[in-house]
């Protein structure tokens, strides 16, 4: 045991580098790993805490006054009840912000749905203007108990009374309203009813919907929603986060591994005398491969440590929503297992590749075989010698005479027989660095196929990564190619007319078009969920749509739909389908495809004009407004809320990139792990090929290479290597980095057709300092070997 410390310790300070570049990696590919979890639990947990202890229902049912709901208690399946309570929608505002919301008339604290205080108290039955705000919406409207909020159009005034926690759908500014419970006093002219049904099994949510639109009658139902939408809306992009980190962190975990496997056997190819020479004092196999394996444990031992400690004690410190959600994973009851067993899972993967490697190790004979005479990986090809030959290239030139370089085609100073009278021939040499080099980094195939790939793997990562970054840039610097042609998004009071409000619109020097429009729910066929049908602009007038298939909607009953609503329908671009509004059939004949990054996609989108047949009384509600290059929305909406006096509520279109922003600072982390894998890589890569040059120093000495020309012949198969794996990561990086991308985007329901690849302004400089630094790295240890000693040589040779 004495003996292998002494011999790891030795190893150690040899290749310190190497060691600290592995600790590193494995800290970075653990952490990685355990974001990725803490994200995963902070995306689902919360939500899922929230609702079980709130009792949450299922199926949530917006209807009209006259539905009698008393008959759903009695329904197979349904477990319990919520309701009715009588809504109102209107708007409220506080320090001049504004929210639309839905006001929920509740006498008592419900059971079912009951919603969670985290501020405040309850309402009171001897404060008739006292309500409860949903958390989501209290956070928007920056309210606090015992605010008032005011209802503009009217004189009436709201007190805030407690803030709490809902699992039921968060309020979203300019598609889904905030919920105030408020007392029944509060809501004098409801314009509807809302019921909850708690379900004995979630799994047929859509079954008890189907039964509950049935004994109601589809003309009663004005909008449902499931507890299964309100899950994803809660997840929102933590989950996509999650995904990235353990996609990534996956990858360079294998990646990692294989640099690991790559540098073993490396450096046993370089270390042949040393392994005999411990076999040959007394060292068993078994223990020289532990050597190697207990080494590299750890090292990877160490980076999982440090990884889990750091992410542990400073992880929650970290400001946006890592931190948050560092520190909601901490108080989740299986914090402390992920906590050990991630990097346990990580080091044991390590191990795994480097047992593989170091078994190699074990089978080397005490006495080392002579080496074979010939090149292993064969000699020169009839090309290669051709241009050592120097007969690579010859350009006819008309120059009479004979000068410097200049030769005839027998290689004699007069024409060869061929040439024409009075015309040279002009030879171009190579220089045999470059010829050598290519050689060398190419010959043994098995062996060069396998660094080159190894090497691809981290640089195909990091191409993957520059994609989501690049895409991401595209939300934010092209939405309208995004389905986000319209920057802001206002509602008119209903005693505001079409025309007026248009023209106060289009009155503002920034705003370049106002499309009217109107957003209903309907009921999909089978009558299991609703979907948002909108309807946008005119024919004449149409709203600018972002097409991914098929063509814009131009005829009558023609329509473009998101991803989400043909995946949930299981239809196609050319079907027709059916729903319905109210107890109105609406039939619309999908023509395109349009990325929908609103509702998870479940949108059906078709002119003003189209609706306007079906039910003439149809009124905008809403106008979208597409904006002049460089305005700001901010402003734009603050003028135009100002221009209303009160009757306008304006709002930002929300853009969904806004929530990945700590996505930037994920990805640049992802790409400094990933580097430093290629870096090991590319270092092992770099010494294999220096210690296997020192049995042709001799011979390039003798054929009288120069110590420059010799380590040219490294850096050029260094630089070789890292092209070959620049290029094949480009290749294979590109198009999985668009497959990827785009099916996040189609399972999410925007729909595929986000992605955005890196430009070539951009891929070419990471490839060629890729290159330029793989060279750079070669040329210090490729000189060092050039100037060695006689002696030196030959002692190595031997």
């Amino acid at each position: 045991m004495r003996a292998t410390l002494r011999w790891a310790h030795s190893d150690l300070r040899t290749h310190r580098g190497e060691a600290l570049f592995l600790v590193l990696a494995t800290a970075g590919i653990v952490a990685s790993l355990l974001l990725a979890t803490a994200l995963f639990g902070y995306a689902t947990n919360p939500w899922q805490r929230v609702f079980t202890q709130a009792r949450g229902a299922h199926v949530w049912l917006h209807t009209d006054r006259a539905a009698d709901t008393g008959a759903l208690a009695a329904l197979d399946g349904v477990r319990s009840v919520a309701g009715p309570y009588p809504t109102a929608s209107t708007t409220v505002a506080v320090r001049g912000t504004r929210a639309s919301v839905e006001l929920r008339g509740t006498a008592e604290r419900p059971d079912v749905g009951r919603p969670l205080l985290t501020a405040g108290h309850w309402l009171d039955a001897d404060d008739p203007d006292g309500v409860v705000l949903e958390t989501r919406l209290a956070r928007a409207l920056l309210a606090q108990p015992g605010d008032t909020l005011t209802l503009p159009g009217t004189p009436r005034t709201l007190t805030v009374l407690g803030i709490a926690d809902s699992p039921e759908r968060r309020y979203r500014p300019g598609e889904q309203p905030g919920l105030v419970w408020a007392p029944p006093a509060a809501v004098p002219d409801p314009g509807g009813q809302v019921i909850g049904l708690r379900l004995t099994d979630p799994g047929e949510t859509d079954y008890a919907v189907q039964r509950a639109v049935t004994v109601l009658g589809a003309g009663a139902i004005g909008q449902v929603s499931t507890w299964e939408q309100a899950r994803a809306e809660a997840q929102g992009d933590n989950r996509l986060l999650g995904q990235v980190l353990g996609l990534f962190g996956l990858g360079a975990l294998l990646a990692a591994g294989l640099a690991v496997h790559g540098a073993i056997g490396t450096r046993i190819r370089g270390h042949l005398r040393d392994i005999s020479v411990l076999k040959a004092i007394g060292f068993t196999p078994g223990q020289v491969v532990r050597v190697f394996l207990l080494q590299h444990l750890a090292y990877a031992l160490l980076g999982a440590v440090a990884a889990a400690a750091t992410v542990q004690v400073l992880g929650s410190r970290v400001p946006g929503r890592l931190g948050d959600a560092v520190g909601v994973w901490q108080g989740l009851p299986g914090h402390t297992v992920a906590l050990f067993v991630v990097p346990a899972c990580a080091v044991l993967f390590i191990g795994a590749t480097t047992g593989l490697a170091a078994w190699r190790a074990g089978r080397v004979p005490p006495v080392p075989l002579p080496r074979p005479a010939g090149a292993q990986g064969g000699g020169l090809s009839v090309a290669a010698r051709r241009v050592l030959g120097l007969r690579m290239f010859r350009v006819p030139v008309g120059a009479r005479g004979r000068g410097r370089g200049v030769r005839g085609s027998d290689g004699a100073g007069a024409p060869g027989a061929g040439a024409s009278p009075g015309v040279r021939e002009l030879e171009v040499r190579v220089p045999p660095a470059l010829v050598l080099g290519w050689h060398k980094a190419f010959a043994r195939r098995p062996r060069s196929f396998a660094t080159v790939a190894r090497l691809t793997l981290p640089l195909l990562l990091i191409v993957v990564a520059m994609s989501a970054w690049t895409t991401i840039d595209r939300f934010h610097s092209r939405p309208e190619q995004i389905g986000l042609p319209a920057a802001l998004t206002v509602r008119a009071d209903t005693d505001a007319g079409e025309r007026g409000t248009r023209a106060l619109l289009e009155r503002d020097p920034q705003v370049a078009a106002a499309y009217p429009g109107v957003e209903v729910a309907a009921l999909v066929p089978g009558q299991t969920a609703t979907i948002a049908l909108r309807g946008l602009g005119s024919r004449d007038d149409p709203y600018p749509y972002a097409l991914a298939e098929g063509r814009r909607a131009h005829g009558p009953d023609e329509a473009v739909a998101g991803q989400g609503l043909l995946d949930l329908l299981e239809v196609e671009v050319g079907d027709w389908v059916r729903m319905t509004v109210g107890d109105r059939p609406q039939i619309l004949h999908i023509v395109g495809r349009s990325i929908e990054p609103e509702n998870a996609g479940r949108v059906i989108s078709t002119s003003l004009d189209t609706l306007r047949e079906n039910d003439p009384r149809l009124r905008p509600t809403l106008y979208q407004l597409r904006l002049a290059a460089g305005a700001d929305p901010d402003e734009v909406a603050g003028r135009l809320a100002e221009a209303g006096h009160g009757r306008l509520d304006v709002h930002a279109v929300a853009n969904p990139a806004d929530g990945l922003s700590p996505l930037r600072a994920v990805v640049l982390g992802l790409i400094a792990v990933l580097a430093l894998v290629g870096l090991i890589e590319l270092l092992t890569a770099i010494g294999g090929t220096v210690r296997e040059s020192e049995r042709d120093l001799l011979a390039l000495k003798a054929i009288g290479l120069s110590p420059r020309q010799i380590t040219g012949i490294t850096v050029t198969a260094a630089g070789c290597t890292a092209l070959a794996a620049v290029l094949l990561a480009a290749a294979l990086g590109l198009p999985l980095a668009h497959w990827l991308i785009d099916a996040q985007g189609a399972s999410s329901g925007i729909g595929a057709g986000i992605a955005q690849v890196p430009s070539p302004a951009l891929l070419v400089p990471v490839g060629a300092a890729a290159v330029l630094g793989a060279a750079a790295l070669a040329a210090v240890p490729s000189a060092r070997a050039a100037r060695r000693r006689l002696a030196d040589t030959l002692s190595a040779v031997a």
